[in-house]
């Protein structure tokens, strides 16, 4: 095919999901330097593509009671093909659901690039034959994979992967006088623990967490806990003295990108922050089962700068019923966790000296 002038990337799912997304723009724009490239996702999550050097046009995804409008964004990207720049003459699909693959085909995208294996498939006219539940491959690389549809076979590495997650201005200069504020002492190591998830794998028993925070919290440094306005009692419960704070909550998507950026470690289950983390090149610590659908291999932090902790169970066929009815989780050493974050530490203070 001809090289393409103007690509549209679209994933409409979570937090993590779109980061793990995000490495297809550079790698579109490495190859084709002209070529503009415009991202679909939803509301939400938009914080995380704004101030993107890769991106040039970021499209909200129109929703109705928690659901795409399909007349709405047929019409949106209808609008958005005939200004003077031109229409979209590929769509790159990560997530594909049913109503996304309907919209994208009745907006008479010419080259429409998705999944081969499901049964609404034929709305895709270029079709990636991968299954992702086999966990063959990380999501970040089956999502570069779809790429060879326009003959990119980019070898995407922990070490060469690009995200382009940009804080605002703004957002850096509000978090920064919120933490003076609080008394946050800047010359000290910065840890933010992020307790909670999204449901999607098997967290670390609130509990070791809590064990992990108490044997950090008399190592010199300051320690963030972060979480929804839903997890604030959760979170409460790792304030084990008067220096850690607590700021489940406080924060929305685009600040919260700004707080993680002013941290030098980040500890958290397999969610969305912890991908943040890794794309902003911060050093993070994160816990995951062994089952295929939630594991490291599949869902873990895509970064060379990544301490990941599973159960010490030897277990095989894992499933996630039997990762919860086991307590799997349980069996990871909160004094080891400790002990490797304290090793980020030193490393970090030695290469400041």
């Amino acid at each position: 095919m001809n090289q393409p002038k103007n690509i549209l990337i679209v994933r409409t799912d979570r937090i993590g999901d779109v980061v793990l997304s995000l490495p297809l723009a550079a790698i579109i724009k490495k190859h084709f330097p002209e070529c503009k490239v415009s991202f679909l996702l939803r509301e939400y999550t938009k914080p995380l593509v704004v101030n993107n050097p890769n991106i040039d046009e970021v499209i909200t995804l129109i929703e109705e009671n928690g659901k795409p409008s399909i007349a709405k964004n047929i019409e949106l990207l209808k609008k958005i093909n005939m200004t003077a720049s031109g229409g979209f003459d590929v769509c790159i699909v990560a997530y594909p659901t049913y109503p996304i693959a309907l919209i994208l085909f009745l907006s008479n995208i010419k080259t429409r690039i998705g999944t081969g294996y499901r049964w609404y498939s034929f709305l895709f006219n270029k079709k990636n034959y991968e299954h992702r539940k086999y966990g063959e491959h990380h999501e970040l690389e089956y999502n570069v994979h779809l790429l060879r549809q326009l003959g990119i076979d980019e070898n995407v590495t922990e070490k060469n992967v690009s995200y382009g997650i940009t804080p605002s201005i703004q957002d850096e200069e509000k978090v920064k006088k919120d933490l003076n504020e609080l008394g946050i002492n800047f010359s000290k190591p910065i840890i933010i623990v992020h307790p909670g998830s999204g449901g999607s794998a098997v967290d670390l028993p609130i509990s070791k967490m809590k064990e992990i925070v108490n044997n950090l919290s008399n190592e010199g440094v300051e320690i963030l806990i972060t979480g929804t306005t839903a997890e604030k009692e959760l979170c409460q419960s790792l304030v084990v003295n008067k220096s850690i704070i607590n700021l489940a909550g406080r924060y929305n998507l685009s600040e919260l990108i700004a707080l993680i950026n002013q941290c030098n470690v980040m500890i958290a289950n397999s969610t969305g922050p912890i991908h943040i983390a890794a794309a902003l090149g911060k050093n993070v610590v994160g816990f995951y089962p062994k089952f295929t659908t939630a594991s490291a291999k599949r869902w873990g932090p895509y970064t060379n700068k990544k301490n990941v902790f599973t159960p010490d169970i030897d277990c095989t066929n894992c499933t996630r019923k039997q990762c919860e009815e086991l307590n799997c989780m349980d069996s990871i050493r909160s004094d080891k966790v400790a002990q490797t974050v304290k090793s980020i530490l030193d490393k970090i203070a030695s290469e400041k000296k």
